[in-house]
């Protein structure tokens, strides 16, 4: 197999990014929403547009409060602490974020385990969580927690509906147990149910919610609850590093990505099905994993590894992720245009055998 692609010309020559949703920038609209924010000290509570993101988050949602932090992974690394006891242990999913891509916090932060759980492309059910509650033994951890992740990353993006959701609902308040829900993107999980932020609200005990990724913020995360809930995790905050100043600005770009950028999140998944459709055609692709939002995760043949492809692209100004050795993932959003696209699927067809 070639190493390069036969050269070839493009009109387009920008960098196309398809490492993550996290790559977009701030649009001219979202930039002049940041410039004007009115701005206070948010350590003592007085910024005014972090306040207004906030109220805003947790009313979308149906809860009493929310708290703005810097990062999905402090937002759910917040929660984790608020919700459990050192030595306690959650069940997750073996594909959650909160596992594989947060540092180590679960036992680094909060002295917790986790349980991890086999479930379907990234989803638990109610039964599968009760058969791994444990008893109250004095030699077995304490369950105290249920973390769930809406899309899942690592599963191509697969999702909840609240069909599926309301079970685990219901077993964990039977067994007094805490609902926390990595809703990073969770607006795209609700492009595709139809469903409303209400009703995901009312079925868990607190969730996070990532403004950076398909909603196109530069930074930040809301962490959503009750108002004890959220008391506790102010001075979590704090310690954990995330308490900030003046960041009205960052939130004002938040909250304009709440009010003007969902209804937009289907192309970006009409895009990552199109991909999906070009790769299941090529020669040099072993499987493709179904695409259910903006996420696309496929397997290479052998006879080229994940790094070789990584490279291949690159010389043709396109990033992508390799997810192992032969496995590859791209993710559509906002920046992402129909002539990127367009390109993107032009180069690889002409991958050489």
């Amino acid at each position: 197999m070639k190493d390069s692609l036969t050269k070839f010309e493009f009109t387009i020559f920008t960098m196309i990014d398809l490492r993550s949703d996290t790559v977009t920038k701030p649009s001219k609209a979202m930039l002049d929403a940041m410039m004007v924010a009115p701005v206070g000290d948010d350590v003592f509570h007085e910024d005014p547009s972090i306040i207004e993101l906030e109220t805003y988050g947790a009313q979308l949602f149906g809860k009493e409060a929310a708290l703005y932090c810097p990062s999905g992974t402090m937002t759910n690394q917040i929660a984790i602490k608020v919700h459990t006891q050192p030595g306690d242990e959650l069940l997750c999913d073996v594909n959650s974020h909160i596992y594989n891509y947060e540092g180590g916090g679960i036992s680094f932060n909060s002295g917790v385990q986790a349980k991890l759980l086999n479930g379907h492309e990234g989803r638990l059910s109610a039964e599968m969580i009760e058969q791994n509650i444990n008893a109250e033994f004095d030699w077995l951890t304490r369950t105290s927690l249920v973390c769930i992740e809406n899309t899942v990353n690592r599963a191509g993006g697969s999702y909840y509906t609240s069909q599926q959701i309301e079970p685990i609902t219901a077993l964990c308040k039977n067994k007094n147990l805490k609902l926390h829900l990595d809703g990073a993107r969770i607006f795209n999980a609700l492009t595709e149910t139809g469903e409303s932020t209400l009703s995901v609200g009312k079925m868990v005990d607190s969730l996070s919610v990532c403004l950076s990724k398909g909603l196109g913020a530069p930074v930040g995360s809301l962490l959503i609850g009750n108002n004890d809930f959220i008391k506790k995790a102010r001075k979590y905050r704090k310690v954990f590093g995330g308490g900030m100043r003046q960041a009205g600005f960052l939130a004002a770009a938040g909250l304009f990505a709440l009010k003007n950028n969902v209804k937009r999140l289907h192309e970006d998944h009409q895009k990552a099905k199109t991909l999906e459709l070009t790769l299941k055609s090529l020669p040099y692709v072993e499987s493709v994993l179904p695409v259910y939002t903006n996420i696309v995760i496929f397997n290479l043949k052998k006879e080229m590894t994940g790094e070789k492809f990584e490279k291949i692209l690159a010389s043709h100004d396109i990033r992508i992720s390799a997810f192992g050795k032969q496995t590859i993932r791209m993710v559509t959003h906002l920046d992402f245009t129909d002539a990127m696209l367009n390109q993107t699927i032009e180069i690889l067809k002409k991958i050489n055998q």
